[in-house]
């Protein structure tokens, strides 16, 4: 199989599971499959050097619920890199002793021997806390996008082992995990009309419930193990840190151990392997974290995650059972894609009987047959994949596919390891993805606009395009299930104010194989209108930086089709007006330059001042190094002012970058 394909293949598959699992709280996929797979993907980025723009290795995270207040963490909360092999440990901890070494020849200041603490990497849902100057818990929020996340304060309140209260005069946010004990789990169980799958989607349905009061049946419990904010005094090391937290009635774990070298760290792995499974809670690896926080600072982040840790992550569990069945299903862009349908299996407690078959290709490779016994791995709570077959019964059959569409009952065509239905305009599962995708929040924004909707709609209405959605009648909406007046109304309303629009969030309504809403700013950025974006020519952009040949080559040949020419100029004549916005500066000294923002700033949130470096072409970076170009300094800015200082960076207050920039 050709890479790139695979790796355009894989980050659907990831973003998928990441959205079933952060959104819809209803995860199809088992977390040690999501990261043999997420683990595969970002070999195959480096070794292509290829990376879609929505790659989720570009993430932390992935979007907020709309039910919940938006909290903007003040510090961002990073992911970490992960590990599989004592090779890989190895390779990274090499890298840090280097790092050290060479710093230590040239600075006077030197860095102390690298020394790790490790602790266990719970299985949960992460929790952001802060507590302001007076000791009191004032926000309790999800991960969210790491710079973005849900406030659950209320739900927070029900885990009892975190204060409401502490003795501190300074504001500070610090990290932990909500975990579910075994105990609590059985207890749940005990009464519940419908049973919990497992401990972490029981935290993490709960923590994220807007029922308070299901949230406190769950009675949940947390660790915690990280300040990413604080203002005041700064800690020198990991463990003075993990002091403070402690100091301040917060619940941690008491194992922590410290590592200098790559045998000392295989002796905490592999104690933490054998007391694993006696735990009363679930657990998924080992994390080992630079314990000196200058050495942290120095060596800085990359886009996801921080260097100075990384977590070695437990090998997948596997079973055997029989494949009984294969079902096909039809994705927004026509592909017909297969998934096993297996004999009950119990993996980690529980039941799976579901898993994935990525393509025919994929199937002939591992020999899977209808009928024979297959290899399951399942990592926590994934989606399980089919590895192999373990035996062939006697009664075993090829795997054929289909050369109907299963949902339209049109002509599949074969293209490359995929199959495809071409009938867009009344294939039902294609066209009600393709107009919830459209209504979508990052495209056009329609709410209300969910899949239920888009069903009917197709199905009653005959909506076959999404220019159909702005022909629609009240009346014949008010005829539609749980349709009244005012809910048809407010559809009617939110589809006319649509017709407002943003270029970017246009462009990626069209749903263009292989276009992200990142890839859809840059092209309107870059091209400024709609006709300039649909005349481009392959040369102009893969001149645009992330966008390689396969990219550039789908949008080609999108906009190389009559019919969707066709439907562009019916939203275009019914009303719809993408624009793009320049940025009118007399002189942008930004462009081209590593900006690092500290402190609070007054009219800016930390997304918000993020967004607008980026329209002015300058890199936004978390550490300040001799690479940094400017450091915009708000109130209670903390050891990064004093580092631009030190290296002589030129720093700005918030006003002074206004006027830079003609504010």
């Amino acid at each position: 199989m050709d890479k790139k394909v695979r790796i355009e293949e894989l980050v659907k598959e990831l973003n998928q599971y990441a959205y079933e699992y952060y959104v819809l709280s209803n995860s199809t996929v088992a977390d040690k499959e999501y990261d043999v797979k997420y683990d595969e993907l970002r070999q195959l980025e480096i070794e292509t050097g290829y990376k879609l723009p929505y790659s989720p290795t570009e993430r932390v995270g992935d979007v907020v619920l709309e039910q919940f207040e938006k909290y903007t963490h003040r510090g961002r909360l990073w992911s970490l890199d992960k590990a599989q092999s004592l090779g890989e440990l190895n390779a990274w901890h090499e890298k840090n002793l280097k790092f050290v070494e060479d710093y230590n020849k040239t600075a006077s200041e030197k860095l102390p021997s690298i020394k790790y603490i490790a602790t266990k990497k719970f299985d949960g849902l992460t929790l952001n806390c802060t507590y302001d100057t007076e000791g009191i818990l004032i926000s309790a929020a999800t991960r969210g996008t790491g710079e973005v996340g849900e406030q659950v304060l209320a739900q927070a309140k029900t885990i009892k082992e975190i204060p409401l209260k502490i003795d501190n005069s300074d504001i500070f946010e610090v990290h932990g995990e909500v975990i579910m004990t075994k105990e609590a789990f059985d207890e749940y169980n005990k009464t519940a009309k419908v049973p919990l799958k497992n401990l972490r989607n029981g935290a993490a349905g709960a923590l994220r419930n807007l029922n308070v009061k299901e949230t406190a049946r769950r009675n949940l419990s947390a660790f915690f193990y990280d300040v990413g904010y604080k203002e005041g005094k700064q800690f020198k090391s990991y463990v003075e840190m993990m002091h403070f937290i402690k100091e301040r009635g917060l619940p941690v774990d008491e194992y922590m151990e410290e590592c200098t070298t790559i045998d000392e760290i295989k002796r905490q792995i592999d104690y933490i392997a054998e007391i694993r499974f006696e735990l009363n809670y679930d657990i998924d690896g080992v994390v080992f974290a630079i314990d000196d926080i200058r050495t942290r600072e120095l060596m800085g982040n990359t886009i996801k995650f921080p260097k100075w840790a990384i977590a070695y992550k437990f090998e997948a569990q596997e079973a055997t059972t029989k494949l009984i069945d294969v079902e096909w299903n039809v994705g927004r862009s026509g592909r017909v894609s297969p998934t096993a349908i297996l004999e009950p299996v119990e993996l980690a407690g529980v039941t799976v009987k579901r898993a994935t078959l990525n393509n025919m290709d994929d199937i002939n490779r591992k020999g899977v047959k209808l009928y024979s016994d297959v290899f399951v791995r399942r990592s926590n709570d994934v989606i399980p994949e089919i590895m192999g077959t373990a035996r062939e019964d006697e009664n075993a059959k090829e795997i054929e596919p289909p050369t109907l569409c299963p949902a339209c009952g049109s002509h599949l065509i074969r293209d490359g390891v995929h199959i495809f239905c071409e009938n867009t305009l009344s294939c039902k599962p294609q066209m009600v993805k393709s107009i919830v995708h459209y209504g979508s929040r990052d495209a056009m924004n329609i709410a209300g606009f969910s899949e239920k909707t888009a069903e009917q709609l197709f199905e009653k209405l005959d909506i076959k395009s999404i220019s159909d959605l702005y022909k629609l009648e009240k009346e014949k909406l008010i005829g539609l299930e749980k349709f009244g007046d005012k809910k048809a109304q407010n559809l009617l309303d939110s589809i006319e104010n649509s017709k407002e629009c943003e270029l970017y969030a246009f462009i990626y309504a069209l749903g263009i194989p292989n276009v992200g809403v990142k890839t859809a700013k840059d092209l309107s950025a870059k091209f400024k209108n709609l006709d300039n974006v649909m005349n481009a020519s392959f040369e102009a952009l893969v001149a645009i930086q992330d966008i390689g040949d396969i990219v550039a080559k789908s949008i080609v040949d999108f906009f190389k089709e009559e019919k969707v020419k066709s439907i562009v100029n019916e939203l275009l004549q019914l009303g719809v007006k993408p624009h793009y916005e320049e940025i009118e500066v007399e002189e942008n000294v930004f462009e081209g330059k590593t900006v690092v923002v500290t402190g609070s700033l007054v009219n800016y949130s930390r997304t918000s001042i993020k967004e607008k470096l980026e329209s002015l072409g300058a890199k936004v970076s978390g550490s300040v190094s001799k690479k940094t170009d400017y450091v915009i300094v708000g109130e209670d800015a903390g050891s990064k002012y004093t580092k631009a200082v030190e290296l002589g960076v030129k720093t700005l207050s918030e006003e002074e970058f206004e006027s830079m920039i003609g504010g």
